[in-house]
């Protein structure tokens, strides 16, 4: 739930006295938190959601000073930090995750709610023990999307390029997003940084102007290409839903054929960029939309 809320919340574990059954507990302060950050706790969001790569939510309770928010334990940290831990990584395990994402979004958008802040760090695991139990976390931006939604957030790095423009979005801003999870995911670097900064960034994302290093990208199947293509246009309209997605050559590509697509490579990206993620540190407890709003108007 909201990473954005970690500054002044707490997770506590949880253990049912009767059957001995774990839950994390997120104990939000309520002295320190002013109006909007009350309505973007989202809990009548996630409590809709009934997915099992969703973080499962059970009860919300308040007491005078805290809010208490029971949730599913993920003692298996996040899951790029499992990749770079690999030996051995192929395209098909990259392609298996991917589906499970799309699957993700299938689900929570049938019900007209947006995510609005996909990223590495919300994609979580279960267990320490397997490698593919993943759940999406942190629907602190979260909302139903039963009209065009104007609202500036998202973290800079995946936000789509209509947000930043100002212009009223809909589902199709998690697309985007989940584009930039796939080329992370396959070239083992980010198709949009901010070395140049945010602002020039933003310039890059609203022209979506970014390539396939061949020294990166050689061994990785055209169709994997295609595929991110499809979701990086800058015109909303033209990026597939969810369930399109699913249906792309990608993912009728010969599994046999994949596995063997050793990416060697893109785990010693993923190793360097994930180091300079962790460094960047407390990114991930900073209110995304102020990042947002600021770079769009900087002079505010």
């Amino acid at each position: 739930m909201g990473g954005e809320f970690s500054s002044f919340s707490t997770v506590r574990l949880a253990i049912n006295r009767t059957n001995k059954d774990k839950f994390a507990v997120k104990v939000v302060h309520k002295n320190k938190l002013k109006k909007q950050d009350i309505d973007a706790l989202h809990v009548g969001i996630i409590s809709k959601l009934q997915h099992p790569h969703v973080v499962k939510y059970f009860d919300f309770t308040q007491d005078r000073s805290h809010y208490y928010i029971v949730l599913e334990v993920v003692a298996g940290g996040e899951l790029f930090d499992r990749i770079v831990q690999r030996v051995y990584y192929s395209e098909k395990e990259a392609r298996d995750l991917v589906w499970v994402l799309l699957d993700v979004l299938h689900h929570i958008h049938g019900k007209r709610i947006a995510h609005r802040d996909l990223k590495p760090e919300n994609l979580l695991l279960k267990s320490a023990h397997n490698d593919h139990d993943i759940k999406l976390a942190d629907f602190g931006f979260a909302t139903e999307a039963k009209k065009p939604m104007r609202e500036l957030c998202g973290t800079p790095a995946y936000v789509a390029p209509e947000i930043i423009k100002e212009k009223p979005y809909g589902l199709e801003v998690d697309m985007w997003s989940c584009g930039v999870i796939v080329f992370i995911l396959l070239g083992g670097y980010p198709p949009f940084d901010d070395s140049d900064g945010v602002a020039a960034m933003y310039a890059t994302i609203k022209a979506g102007k970014y390539s396939f290093d061949d020294r990166y990208w050689g061994s990785v199947s055209p169709e994997a290409k295609s595929f991110i293509k499809s979701l990086l246009q800058v015109d909303p309209s033209k990026r597939p839903s969810a369930t399109a997605a699913m249906n792309h050559d990608w993912f009728t590509k010969h599994a046999a054929e994949l596995s063997t697509t050793d990416l060697k490579t893109t785990i010693e990206n993923l190793k360097k960029w994930n180091a300079r993620r962790k460094l960047k540190g407390g990114i991930k407890a900073i209110m995304a939309a102020n990042r947002v709003e600021h770079a769009i108007h900087p002079n505010k």
